[in-house]
């Protein structure tokens, strides 16, 4: 497991730094989240022995059981767990124990209750909010059409005491060709700094954005970190 982990690694890595190097950028200055979702526990730890430090998960009942366990193994407190798929409100206490960060905010009712469980356990939790770029039924987060009512949960949330608004996520549509998703980044790059422009006190340094098929495209508009799963743990388990 671990030399073929090691080879997918260090391929996307690799494309990382081409991708930044293309955008002109610091590939130190992108993040690298390894998706391990359905991957046991052991190819986690694996993962980590070759320098991964991010990893995502997309279940809070699958973070549950392997988060702990990678803990106990690892006992490195640099390691951070980001929840990046669709999170119910009835679970934001679960999450705020597990998770080190939540890329999935997709409504002020939610960030509302993150805020309040992180206070209850004396935590700062950086989140980012989900924008649903495409327009796609199937995806979640917030309407990018819909400007006011974003903006208004922008400031809403912004104003809470306990977590920290970091930036921005969306999800691609799955196309054959990666530059079909450019658009997409683009645009969620582009409502980041209207953002900033509008709300002097509101700063969004990352930009979540970009999976196995079309990671370099998101480099290329901005993506600070990209969410990999496949292209390092092989196909989905499960």
């Amino acid at each position: 497991m671990r030399h073929l982990l090691q080879d997918k690694l260090l391929c996307v890595q690799d494309g990382i730094a081409a991708a930044a190097s293309r955008a002109g950028r610091d590939p130190a200055s992108i993040t690298l989240v390894a998706v391990s979702k359905t991957q046991p526990v052991e190819a986690l730890i694996a993962a980590y022995q070759l320098g991964v430090r991010h990893f995502g998960e997309n279940r809070i009942e699958e973070g549950a059981l392997k988060i702990p366990a990678f803990r106990q193994a690892t006992s490195d407190p640099s390691v951070v767990f980001h929840m990046i798929g669709h999170l119910q409100s009835r679970k934001a206490d679960e999450a705020v124990t597990l998770f080190d960060c939540v890329h999935s905010v997709d409504s002020v009712k939610l960030a509302q209750r993150l805020d309040r469980f992180a206070s209850a356990q004396n935590k700062s939790l950086p989140i980012f909010l989900e924008v649903n770029v495409s327009g796609e039924a199937s995806k979640y987060g917030f309407d990018h059409t819909r400007r006011d009512e974003l903006f208004g949960a922008v400031e809403t949330i912004a104003q809470l005491q306990h977590i920290r608004l970091d930036g921005l996520m969306t999800m691609a549509p799955i196309v054959a060709d990666p530059n079909d998703a450019r658009p997409v980044f683009r645009a969620l790059r582009e409502l980041r700094d209207d953002l900033e422009v509008r709300y002097s006190s509101v700063h969004l340094p990352h930009l979540s954005m970009g999976m196995t098929d079309d990671f370099e495209v998101a480099i290329e508009e901005g993506a600070t970190m990209v969410r990999v799963g496949r292209a390092i743990f092989g196909e989905r388990i499960g």
